[in-house]
């Protein structure tokens, strides 16, 4: 078996060796070059044409995310990003996971970081990840890349965000949504490749939209709140990092904030949000399976799960307790669309899916649902 070959690009010397150092300790994988800017990186990806790549996004000549927008029009690699943990770093990871990145890795004490060995299992984990995922890469992004996203803040000079429009078959479809009398809630669950299948989702979802989104997207704490800003940018319904004991409404979307478990409880006849800093749950906090199975618990609900792509199969046991409780419909993303094959994949063996779909197709077969 060929060993994945992996170009390491950082513009700190010392971190392209304990990265590389990292890579190479397994045994499946193989650095193949180092690059110490994106100009370099995006010669030698050409050159060399390697099967990961690692890329930082603050260096200097040409920075991760112009390198990153290149590489995706070019020569489409998947890319795993190492993203500092501040504000600033959050917004460009956000970016660069709209870019077509494959996924990102905190550095633990910013760009220099001497601890990076307490990330090296999520590191080789996610590079091994991304070469399974390589042939999904290169089909996707190589067609036609639609336009980079304008900047997470906006200039004076450009203060209104963009908006985009949702699918006309989508807003046609509202007029038809009528109440049943009964609350409704939507669960969704993502992981990796989930931030850009949000906004692909989320942004063609109508105003008006008659039930609260509960989201679960597996992300570190501190990039939530950047994902749940520049969603809300894009969107015709409201997007926001939800809070502990905030009412759930029709026509918004909820994130868990990174760190915490979200579940949905009822209060006086409304549906409430519920965080709190339990044990992760297979690894992650916030769990898919831990906001399914709250939905599961519900009484006088309608309720419609959707998992979407992402590695492992978290929501699938949440979403088998919420059909053994009571009636619930379900949207698996279809392999086609998906980054990575396994939450999805994970329900659909177990016999959970009501309706599989390739991401472009969930929000109009939402809306139709909810009619």
């Amino acid at each position: 078996m060929s060993k994945i070959r992996v170009l390491v690009t950082d513009d700190s010397a010392f971190m392209r060796k304990v990265i590389s150092d990292i890579l190479s300790g397994d045994p499946e994988i193989e650095v193949i070059d180092r690059a110490k800017n994106g100009l370099e990186c995006i010669e030698k990806c050409k050159q060399l044409s390697p099967d990961v790549l690692t890329l930082d996004i603050e260096m200097p000549i040409m920075n991760g995310l112009e390198a990153l927008e290149k590489l995706m029009a070019d020569c489409p690699v998947p890319v795993v990003m190492l993203s500092s943990l501040t504000r600033e770093g959050a917004e460009a990871t956000i970016q660069a996971l709209e870019l077509g990145a494959f996924d990102f890795i905190t550095k633990p004490s910013g760009p220099i970081s001497l601890d990076i060995h307490k990330v090296a299992d999520r590191l080789i984990e996610r590079v091994k990840a991304a070469a399974v995922a390589k042939g999904h890469m290169r089909r996707t992004l190589r067609p036609s890349r639609p336009a980079a996203p304008e900047p997470m803040r906006p200039s004076p000079a450009s203060a209104t965000a963009p908006v985009r429009t949702a699918q006309p078959s989508v807003l046609n479809a509202l007029p038809r949504l009528q109440s049943s009398g009964k609350a409704r809630l939507v669960v969704l669950g993502t992981s990796t490749g989930g931030p850009k299948a949000l906004q692909n989702v989320l942004t063609a979802i109508p105003a008006g939209f008659p039930a609260p989104i509960a989201i679960v997207q597996h992300m570190p704490a501190g990039f939530t709140k950047s994902l749940a800003q520049r969603l809300d940018s894009l969107c015709h319904i409201r997007v926001t990092e939800v809070t502990d004991g905030e009412w759930l409404e029709p026509g918004t979307a909820y994130i868990a904030p990174g760190g915490y478990h979200f579940e949905v409880h009822q209060a006086n006849g409304k549906l409430q949000a519920h965080l709190h800093q339990q044990e992760p749950r297979g690894g992650h906090r916030p769990s898919v399976d831990v906001l399914f199975e709250s939905a599961s618990r519900l009484t006088n609900v309608d309720k419609w799960a959707i998992i979407m792509t992402g590695m492992g199969n978290d929501g699938t046991k949440g979403l088998k307790q919420m059909k053994e409780l009571g009636p619930v419909t379900s949207i698996i993303e279809d392999e086609s669309s998906c980054v990575v094959f396994g939450m999805p994949r994970a329900a659909i063996q177990a016999g959970l899916a009501d309706h599989v779909a390739p991401l472009e197709k969930i929000p109009e077969l939402l809306c139709k649902l909810l009619h």
